[in-house]
């Protein structure tokens, strides 16, 4: 069954790697799957709810911090080391074929995808926290999140199954970090402008 499993994953691999491109994408995802590419979206957001809430809004920052730190150091320091699976680029059964945009191929492990685990833990948290203000446009960070994952898979480092992994893995702890902090911490209240004159 697992055997099956895993050869369904890097068929289903060759298939986004090699088959189902375009110049554009081989172009835009090495930027697009990069968390630095991102910073500018942090900034805003994180500027956004300074204007919205004022300095109480810390306590949210903050937890976004830690939670993002344990997420990375899980998937990072113990998934990958214990599961141990090569990445497309060194798994000798399909590493000629692999299309490597990157231009380099890591000796890290490939499962389970930290980017995966990552992005759709900040844009789980983010959904469940910022949804009364954002309304239904706030889903869009999903849509986000399965964009980097799936770049993930189209420039070669990581299988389907890595990023599903992380995915799944990165929303169950945006939604238990979220969960805690709105029962424990709350968001602040919406400051009135007026204040600032004051």
């Amino acid at each position: 069954m697992l055997e099956t499993i895993i050869a369904l994953d890097k068929a289903l691999f060759l298939k986004i790697n090699t088959e189902w491109t375009s110049p554009f994408l081989d172009t835009i995802m090495p930027y697009w799957r990069e968390a630095r590419t991102w910073i500018f979206l942090y900034v805003i957001i994180a500027g956004w709810a300074l204007y919205k809430f004022g300095g109480r809004i810390w306590p949210w920052l903050l937890t976004i911090g830690i939670m993002m730190a344990i997420s990375d150091q899980i998937s990072s320091s113990l998934i990958k080391p214990w599961v141990a699976r090569q990445r497309p680029c060194n798994d000798p059964e399909i590493a000629l074929q692999v299309r490597s945009l990157l231009g380099y191929c890591r000796d890290s492990f490939s499962f389970m995808s930290s980017h995966a685990v990552n992005h759709f833990c900040i844009a789980t948290f983010l959904i469940f926290t910022l949804k009364p203000y954002w309304g239904k446009m706030v889903y869009i960070l999903w849509l986000w999140a399965f964009t980097i994952a799936y770049g993930q898979v189209y420039v070669g480092v990581h299988f389907p199954i890595d990023v599903t992994a992380g995915a799944i893995m990165g929303s169950l702890m945006g939604y238990l970090f979220a969960t805690i902090f709105l029962k424990k911490i709350g968001m602040p209240q919406v400051r009135r402008l007026n204040t600032l004159a004051n």
